[in-house]
């Protein structure tokens, strides 16, 4: 079975560029697959930020979103020096729980990686504990509503 992943078909899109380091490379110069965890990790950090909270500010807020699942769907390599364009929305951010929709593409377009992350909200203590309000309603433009099956 080969899994779907939801598209963006409403709410807004926030996109992130970034250049592929070395580091994130195997020797056949090519971006490692888990690797990618990491450009979206950063990703997400700067979404927030640019929602006006960077993740150290959530977290001295007794507030963090550990992933629980992620799905990526790996359609073509990037490689060292590569500009990669990540689009993020959210499928999901009620209650306690919070799912990212996501793509990665190169600087022509083409798709590379695509797929979800699913996180919870809890204390630094692993309490899970309700999305703030603050936080709630500026994810809320960035909300796909599901599509009809």
């Amino acid at each position: 079975m080969v899994p779907i992943y939801p598209q963006p078909v409403s709410g807004q899109i926030f996109r992130f560029q970034h250049r592929v380091s070395y580091s994130l490379c195997t020797v056949g110069n090519h971006v490692y697959h888990s690797r990618f965890l990491d450009v979206l990790e950063i990703a997400r950090g700067e979404f927030l930020r640019d929602l006006g909270h960077s993740f150290a500010s959530w977290q001295e807020r007794d507030t963090i979103f550990p992933v629980i699942e992620c799905q990526l769907s790996f359609k073509g390599p990037a490689r060292y020096d590569d500009v990669l364009t990540v689009e993020l929305w959210l499928t999901e951010a009620k209650g306690i729980r919070l799912t990212f929709g996501c793509r990665i593409l190169n600087a022509k377009g083409t798709l590379l990686v695509e797929g979800t992350t699913h996180h919870v909200c809890t204390s630094l203590h692993d309490k899970p504990k309700r999305i703030p309000a603050e936080l709630a309603a500026a994810l809320a433009p960035f909300v796909t509503p599901p599509t009809p099956e």
